[in-house]
């Protein structure tokens, strides 16, 4: 989700009841820490009741260094990556790579749980491959280094997002530890939310993907009647306004198009209409574009 859940996104999430939120994924390499996409994604809106900053890395020392860097700007909860199955990440040794070394695993998270005085929590699969889903015991593990919260995509590495995620193995995780279990993957709908808190028994579930482009899910999700159309309209420019502010005109632009065609597909608009925006050039381009088609529905477009 790094690109995706950043601040302007995680302060729309919690307008929308979203009741816990998590930073994009940052290296704990402490050469990218004054990088500009580092401080970035490591960014606290005023509207944030916690700052929840989410590391990765391959290293114990580098995540219990990089832990206490977060912890010293302020981060009140660390979590841990072992869950991200991009190739650029596992090639490092990183995110669900590790989960074929479940030492390597339990040494990081001791090494950073000794090192910080706040909570922290571990993001995982259920295992390396079909055949290796050995969630379970990586669970007890890092439970008894001190992990106060887990959160497993129901989902091997080797899977990556193929398939349908599964929620036996969270139910037997759940099953295992006595911390908090949170259930995560393909969870798009209230419906879908509710049947999987059944099986897998979790505390609770986490989206992600499903989020994006439809950020009220999680509220409702919560219990919160879903925003009219002239509220998900307003929260549209609101967002995309918060996107110029926080990266800057020209990249405020290109983080726009991944949102807004989002947004777009869940309010039904097809490819026509996701092209015309991708291809629109200046602030005021997309402005005048998404009012036009508000205005096409009977709303009046929101400045």
């Amino acid at each position: 989700m790094a690109g995706l859940t950043d601040a302007p996104f995680r302060a729309v999430a919690l307008a929308h009841g979203a009741g816990y939120v998590v930073s994009e994924m940052v290296s704990a390499r402490a050469e990218l820490w004054h990088t500009r996409k580092s401080r970035l994604r490591r960014t606290r809106f005023a509207s944030d009741a916690l700052s929840v900053q989410q590391i990765a890395g391959s290293d114990p020392e580098e995540l219990a260094a990089a832990a206490v860097r977060h912890v010293e700007a302020q981060a009140d909860i660390i979590d841990i990556n072992f869950g991200c199955p991009a190739k650029k990440v596992c090639r490092k040794a990183a995110g669900s790579a590790l989960l074929k070394d479940p030492e390597l695993v339990v040494r990081i998270v001791d090494a950073v749980v000794r090192a910080v005085p706040v909570p922290v929590t571990v993001k995982m699969r259920t295992g390396w491959a079909p055949e290796q889903k050995n969630g379970v015991n990586i669970a007890r593990g890092v439970e008894a280094a001190g992990a106060q919260a887990i959160v497993v995509h129901g989902r091997t590495r080797a899977c990556r997002f193929n398939g349908a995620a599964e929620y036996q193995t969270v139910r037997e995780i759940k099953r295992a530890v006595s911390i908090p279990v949170f259930a995560n993957g393909d969870i798009d709908s209230v419906e879908k939310a509710r049947s999987v808190l059944v099986e897998s028994l979790a505390d609770g579930v986490m989206i992600g993907r499903s989020a994006i482009g439809a950020p009220w899910l999680l509220g409702a999700v919560a219990g919160l009647p879903e925003p009219t159309a002239a509220c998900k309209w307003r929260t549209i420019f609101e967002h995309l306004e918060s996107m110029y502010d926080f990266y800057g005109v020209d990249q405020g632009l290109r983080i726009a198009r991944k949102h807004v065609s989002a947004y777009l597909t869940h309010l039904g608009y097809g490819r026509a209409e996701i092209r015309s925006f991708n291809q629109l050039q200046s602030t005021g381009e997309q402005r005048g574009y998404l009012g036009s088609l508000q205005d096409s529905h009977g709303y009046l477009p929101q400045t």
